[in-house]
């Protein structure tokens, strides 16, 4: 490996590995490491939506709606094998906020920004509408809008197997332990989390912390800084349940506390529930759903759906850190969701990135991007609003229909003739995960004996061998909870499978 790069980033969140891929797209020679796997945190733990963010009109933060709307129909159309739109139900609780309100914010959610490719709001009679069957009868009005649903974990790794295919070294399980600067360079010292691996040191030109809600953590311990910027960390929880519906569409409720709780279709079979706005004050890595937490989402969902859930319902969980701004607004759920860059180029260049939100880690990146290739003496252009993600260029050498899902259907049909020999909803699955990446995945099987032993049900030998080529899988919870969600139609001893299949590559202690 190579130890002199332009550009080391510490950190393999959505930010990280946005900001990778967008540098490595203009020729500078990129290093990106993170500690854990990739997304293995905040950047896994979202509610998995490209949305604007409706309730952000109501704290007037237009800047940042308008931003995030303006990014949706982008990344819709870069990755439709992973993001795709999606119609939210809002329920009308006349104890809540008044109708007249709803319509003129989502007025503004509509006009804010220019849209191609998602419907409008509507008003909507939930006595005769679809969306209406599961609610309580007391609910007879509403509204329908549009946002879009993306699989948060695999959008991080295809941002990195983008930057590694653009010339970035991406490095998985290394943590960055210390960062001397001086004049011109940075030079950094990277442990890997093998056993008895040898440390690696490496020089740089410029250092970009994107270490989420380690940031503050890493420019303190590891860069030697004093001066750090005050970060509010807000624990984010969500339930999955088994399916409280039938349609595909998601539903978004208005609290009693002024807080709005989405209930979302997930995985086919289950009801995903989120989110919560709790101060975080343990470690960060240490993070977990409390009981309080379950509670309070089992209510809201209690006060709308018929079908009532408790915490003996709830089949899986996560909790993940957002790393906001500190604005000093009280109420955590008011804290601002935008994002700051600081350049410091008193010596080699320092670019920390502050906060931010999925939906905007393209413009983030491309921001951080412009701002370090002016220190650097880098003329190369933005490259990344037009440019698909790996496996997103379905649509290539085939007739478009410039509308993503009826491009993704396409596909799909292509895949299914293509591989007849797969069960469809195997095909549908590789096609929805992996898009045009189902021929590398697949490259010579001709049939079913060809993917090899089957692992756990649904999942074979042959994608466990991509993952881990491909996308840096080093365990079972890198398969079945990021790279995938298969640990949900997954039993115990399934997984255990999945985690013997590491073990036989010597490479289970990284996840133990």
């Amino acid at each position: 490996m190579r130890t002199n790069f332009d550009v080391l980033v510490v950190g393999g969140g959505i930010n990280g590995a946005g900001i990778a891929r967008d540098l490595a797209g203009r020729g500078l020679a990129v290093l990106l490491c993170e500690k854990d796997d990739l997304a293995a945190h905040t950047s896994s733990a979202s509610t998995k939506l490209i949305h604007g963010g409706l309730r952000y009109l109501e704290h007037h933060e237009f800047g940042l709606v308008r931003k995030a709307l303006q990014e949706r129909e982008v990344l819709l159309r870069n990755a439709p094998h992973i993001m795709w739109p999606l119609r939210f139900v809002m329920p009308h609780d006349q104890c809540m906020r008044p109708a007249w309100m709803i319509r003129l914010g989502l007025f503004l959610y509509d006009h804010l920004a220019r849209r191609e490719l998602l419907p409008s709001s509507t008003a909507i009679d939930l006595t005769r509408h679809p969306a209406g069957q599961a609610l309580k009868s007391g609910f007879t009005k509403g509204f329908i809008y549009s946002d879009g649903w993306v699989d948060d974990a695999r959008l991080v790794v295809l941002n990195a197997m983008d930057a590694c295919e653009r010339g970035a070294t991406i490095l998985t399980h290394t943590a960055c332990t210390d960062v001397q600067r001086s004049a011109q360079h940075w030079t950094a010292c990277l442990q890997p989390a093998q056993q008895h691996a040898p440390s690696i040191v490496i020089q740089a030109r410029a250092l970009v912390n994107a270490a989420g809600p380690w940031a503050a953590q890493f420019l303190q311990n590891q860069a030697h800084r004093d001066e750090i910027r005050p970060l509010r960390l807000v624990k984010g929880s969500h339930i999955v349940v088994k399916k409280l519906f039938s349609h595909d569409m998601a539903y978004i409720f208005q609290n009693t506390d002024r807080r709005i709780t989405f209930a979302i279709p997930y995985e086919q079979d289950f009801t995903l529930i989120g989110t919560t706005d709790v101060e975080h004050q343990g470690k960060i890595g240490d993070v977990e759903i409390d009981r309080d937490e379950c509670q309070y989402m089992c209510e809201q969902a209690g006060r709308y759906f018929s079908q009532q859930i408790t915490p003996a319902d709830v089949i899986w969980s996560y909790s993940g850190v957002r790393p906001l701004l500190d604005d000093a607004m009280g109420n955590p759920a008011a804290v601002t969701r935008d994002y700051r860059l600081d350049l410091d180029v008193s010596q080699a260049p320092l670019l920390s990135v502050w906060g931010g939100k999925i939906t905007t880690y393209r413009k983030l990146a491309e921001q951080a991007a412009e701002q370090l290739c002016s220190v650097l003496d880098n003329a190369a252009p933005c490259w990344t609003a037009n440019a698909s993600l790996p496996g997103g260029d379905m649509g290539l050498g085939h007739t478009q229909s410039q509308q993503p899902e009826q491009d993704f259907a396409s596909f799909v049909d292509r895949m299914q003739a293509k591989y007849n020999w797969l069960p469809q909803t195997l095909c549908h699955r590789y096609a929805r995960a992996y898009g045009t990446r189902i021929d590398v995945l697949l490259h010579s099987a001709e049939n079913m004996d060809d993917l090899g032993l089957e692992i756990a049900p649904g999942l074979y030998d042959i994608e466990i061998k991509y993952l881990y080529q491909y996308e840096w899988a080093r365990c079972a919870e890198d398969v079945i909870w990021r790279r995938s969600k298969l640990g949900l139609h997954m039993s115990p001893e399934n997984r255990q499978h999945v985690a013997l299949w590491f073990r036989h590559q010597g490479v289970g202690e990284l996840c133990a």
